[in-house]
């Protein structure tokens, strides 16, 4: 793919980056004439699809960033390769993920389409579910309440400026006090699907796991298999606060946010320690986003998940 990026501003000048071979230092040059990447600040009222040419506009919720389409006329069709190609970090728009709008099949307002940055669909994403909200708002004249269906269930939103606050759906399979055996360790764990499946582990101190080493060997365990499972680590923080840490499958890797393990996080917590809600949940990016819920001994429901959504820039890309 080549690549060559148009930035406007009020700030800025026109930038073209032409390409390049890896083994060489980055250089700048004039246009060439050799399109691919186009970016502008600001988000335009439609989306379009054409030639191979894609135009996107990028966000991002607590720091996990996404490429979002429209995708209502139906003429978008992604393969994997494709996916994983526009969320490279170097080589394309860079994300943890991608989301797609498109009709709704059932009572719900819209179709949330989500994919994981090495192209493989899945179930549900918190944090780019508030980023869809405002996205369909936008493109979409939406309105401050929207529904949109996703493999997790219908997910409802309220607009509240850039905070959305989402309707989750119910949480399913809550299993506390597992034992997990990796590699030579006994790990106790706890599990709860809350639109996908996590794992949340409570840790002393988060900051001194081996993530990596640590989640890869979770998110693999045969208890999990095929699909796996994501994995928090979670640290109290006193009160109704914790912080977390995620590995995420499909990114493999930690993540700023995960949105769908913020929610695991929190009700776990109030399930382990017997409290009620909001949780105030910190997540690596730096933000603190809130989960409601109402409990009845180890049962959840009316789960809500409040945080921010933010534009950040759109563009077309070739693909």
């Amino acid at each position: 793919m080549s690549s060559r990026a148009k930035v406007e501003g009020s700030r800025c000048e026109s930038l073209k980056i032409t390409p390049r071979d890896p083994s060489t230092s980055p250089r700048f040059a004039q246009d060439d004439g050799a399109a691919s990447l186009h970016l502008r600040f600001g988000i335009a009222p439609a989306l379009w699809y054409t030639n191979h040419m894609l135009q996107f506009t990028k966000m991002n919720g607590a720091g996990n960033d996404f490429v979002m389409i429209d995708n209502r006329a139906g003429e978008v069709h992604l393969s994997a390769q494709q996916i994983a190609r526009i969320c490279d970090r170097h080589r394309g728009v860079g994300a943890d993920g991608i989301l797609l709008v498109e009709p709704a099949t059932n009572r719900a307002d819209f179709r949330m389409r989500y994919y994981n940055s090495d192209g493989g669909e899945a179930e549900m994403c918190g944090n780019g579910a508030r980023c869809f909200a405002r996205f369909v708002e936008k493109v979409a004249n939406a309105g401050e309440k929207v529904s949109f269906e996703t493999l997790a269930g219908v997910i409802a939103a309220q607009l509240h400026g850039e905070i959305v606050t989402l309707h989750m759906s119910e949480p399913t399979d809550l299993r506390l006090n597992v034992t997990l055996a990796v590699g030579c360790e006994n790990k106790s764990i706890h599990f709860v699907n809350t639109g996908v499946p996590h794992v949340v582990i409570p840790v002393a101190n988060i900051e001194e796991i081996e993530l990596l080493h640590e989640g890869a060997a979770v998110r693999r365990h045969e208890m999990f298999s095929p699909k796996g499972a994501n994995v928090n680590f979670l640290e109290r923080r006193g009160g109704n606060k914790i912080a977390i840490r995620t590995y995420e499958r499909g990114v493999e890797g930690e993540t700023l946010a995960c949105g769908t393990g913020v929610v695991a996080s929190a009700l776990i917590f109030a399930a382990t320690e017997k409290i009620d809600g909001p949780i105030g949940v910190l997540v690596r990016g730096g933000s603190e986003l809130s989960v409601g819920f109402r409990r009845d001994g180890e049962r959840f429901s009316d789960v809500t998940l409040t945080g921010p959504a933010e534009f950040v820039f759109e563009g077309t890309i070739e693909i």
